[in-house]
């Protein structure tokens, strides 16, 4: 397919959606209310979020760890891809998206926090606990980790993941991986010798495979990292 055709990639998102993605309301709702209480438009594409879902439910997960939940939309995403046979736990570090991720969660029928239960602070100040907790025996690992966060901890972030881990098989899967390569000056036109490259860092850890798979949708030209831990 000549690379020209990049230019409907409008027209193909807008296609998949109308026959690909059903049962919508709740996540329309999740968006339009997270606009109405000021929160940043930054959720996943309503095609990446399913796609999410698909891979929880590909992977077998029960336990799915999230990090950053912002309206709490791919929370939804990720419960339903658990098809209530698991729980998501998600960390958030603004008090006001946390309630209005809460309220989306309960317009959804989402069980707070029996399905999805949203944790308030940084995430580097959670892991740790849920570490201790899992330790304890008060919590079991995760076989899939959704990281969505702050990008100047995402290697900080990958690293729990592996830690907090259920061992080999489960994922780790990093969002808007690519869109910050070129931010940090890895690729691109104006390389940095300083900027962070969290694939470099995944690509020289021996407890994990991964790739990079780039994707263009209507909303931007983006990617994600996928690992599984060996």
């Amino acid at each position: 397919m000549p690379i020209e055709n990049i230019q409907f990639k409008g027209d193909v998102e807008a296609h998949a959606e109308t026959h690909l993605l059903h049962d919508q309301e709740a996540l329309n709702h999740a968006l339009h209310n997270s606009t109405k209480e000021g929160l940043p438009p930054i959720s996943v594409s309503p095609l990446h979020g399913k796609f999410t879902s698909i891979l929880v439910n590909l992977s077998g997960a029960r336990n799915v760890l999230e990090l950053g939940a912002l309206g709490g939309y791919s929370a939804i995403q990720l419960a339903r891809g658990l098809k209530g046979k698991g729980k998501v736990t998600s960390i958030e570090v603004d008090r006001h998206h946390r309630d209005v991720a809460i309220a989306n969660l309960q317009h959804a029928g989402v069980k707070v926090p029996d399905e999805v239960e949203i944790l308030l602070g940084a995430g580097l100040e959670v892991l740790p606990k849920l570490a201790a907790e899992i330790e304890e025996g008060k919590r079991e690992r995760f076989d899939f980790v959704f990281i969505d966060a702050d990008w100047p901890n995402q290697w900080n972030y990958f690293d729990w993941g592996v830690k907090l881990s259920n061992g080999p098989g489960s994922a780790i899967y990093i969002d808007n991986a690519v869109k910050n390569m070129f931010v940090e000056g890895v690729v691109g036109d104006h390389l940095k010798e300083d900027g962070l490259d969290v694939v470099a860092q995944i690509g020289a850890d021996t407890r994990v495979e991964a790739t990079v798979i780039q994707t263009v949708a209507a909303k931007s030209y983006d990617g994600i990292v996928l690992a599984v831990v060996k």
